[in-house]
């Protein structure tokens, strides 16, 4: 009898509910996806502050907060959208989209002219995952634990390319300094002077970083796929642990997927709300500067990072603290490397497409905080083992150099 009633129901269903029912299952489970939504209040209030103009101040911090729980959305529909997709695909979209909040900020921003919040942006990113991030996930881990274990072949592989990464914005940094400096009267970038060249070796450095990251993915998802497997296996059971808390069979995980079309809904509708809110922050940012007294760069290094990588920030910590440190590394330096080798040397080319001057060119007290960072880092998880006192170690580093940049001021890089 039952089953003869569900297919009448079935059929009884009016395309209009049904269409309602998606809906509200999509909207349901995409509010449900991260503890942070509850700052989604912050979306209309920033949109508002925006158009009815309520003042630089309000502009900035209601757009700021905005745009954190937006972050965390874009980051569950991309990883919705790739249960559809093959794997390569998948990675694909993930390492794409993933850092999909700091390629709209830092695209609007470019195209303002603001390209020292641009690399102040892809530097603070660097240094917060590694630093920050790294240094809690650790703490949250080893708090209650002597040591942790993680992968240290995949660990290092990836350090490995973070400091290759690190020797991309050193050699500029390098170039510039032996180079004379420009004529008096020269605009940048001036035909034949010292910027130029730096912007020619930027944008040939740039492309190596691209093709360099394209050989990473195939590293990662053919040729050596099973050193890997154990952060997807992780990734899988931390989704699971999440959507479904209560249930120890994953049998019912299907009802809690968004559909294909659901997917591409919120993340085509989370791009073009992140897309306007990034607008008005970055537009609020010149008088934030003028009002506050704080620098651009300090406004770029540390406190924009903090929205792309909000939700990157509480999934490492939350795996980390599940003794799950494999995908916590995978989090936290593979996001690095992701900005390191993907998201900066496309800015450089986005810069070039639209004739505005980004190069990787980076302070001599920059590219030195860069390449402490790393080489902290980096001794940290060369053993393959972490514990609390660790993670203080780079945490207190993060602060160091937080610290360091609300004193040093802007400078003109020319």
């Amino acid at each position: 009898m039952p089953s003869e009633t569900f297919p009448l129901m079935g059929n009884n269903e009016s395309p209009a509910v049904s269409f309602r029912n998606r809906v509200m299952t999509t909207f349901k489970l995409t509010l449900k996806s991260s503890p942070v939504n509850y700052l989604l209040v912050f979306v209309p209030l920033g949109l508002l502050a925006g158009i009815l103009d309520w003042g630089s101040s309000a502009i900035f911090w209601l757009n700021f907060f905005a745009i954190v729980p937006l972050a965390s959305l874009l980051a569950f529909a991309t990883e919705e959208l790739a249960e559809f997709t093959g794997e390569t695909i998948g990675g694909l979209l993930n390492a794409t989209l993933g850092n999909a909040v700091e390629l709209i900020v830092s695209i609007i921003a470019l195209k303002e002219g603001q390209i020292r919040i641009v690399q102040a942006s892809m530097l603070g990113s660097i240094l917060s995952n590694l630093l920050l991030v790294l240094g809690c996930c650790f703490i949250a881990g080893g708090i209650t634990r002597v040591q942790q274990i993680f992968n240290q072949t995949v660990a290092q592989t990836m350090s490995s390319l973070m400091a290759l990464a690190t020797a991309g914005l050193l050699i500029p940094a390098a170039f510039h300094a032996t180079l004379p400096p420009p004529k008096p009267g020269n605009e940048f970038p001036a035909p034949g002077s010292s910027d130029e060249l730096i912007l020619s070796l930027s944008r040939g450095v740039s492309i190596i970083l691209l093709l360099l990251y394209i050989l990473y993915l195939v590293f990662q998802l053919r040729t050596h796929k099973s050193l890997f497997e154990e952060q997807a296996q992780e990734a899988d059971d931390g989704i699971i642990a999440t959507s479904l808390p209560g249930e120890s069979s994953g049998d019912k995980t299907e009802p809690e997927r968004l559909t294909l079309t659901g997917a591409l809904v919120v993340l085509l509708t989370c791009t073009v709300i992140v897309s306007v809110c990034a607008d008005y922050l970055v537009g609020s940012i010149d008088n934030i500067v003028e009002t506050s007294g704080l620098s651009k760069t300090f406004i770029g290094l540390i406190v924009i990072p903090i929205v792309g990588n909000a939700a990157e920030h509480v999934t490492a910590i939350v795996v980390a603290m599940k003794d799950k440190m494999d995908l916590a590394i995978g989090v936290a330096v593979g996001s690095s490397l992701q900005i390191a080798i993907f998201v900066t040397p496309f800015m450089v080319l986005i810069g070039w497409a639209i004739d505005v001057p980004m190069s990787l060119y980076f302070s001599t007290f920059e590219t030195a905080i860069l390449f402490v960072s790393v080489f902290i880092s980096n001794l940290v998880i060369l053993d393959g083992e972490s514990n609390w006192l660790e993670g203080a170690m780079l945490l207190s580093t993060y602060l160091i150099v937080a610290l360091a940049f609300f004193y040093y001021p802007d400078t003109v890089i020319t």
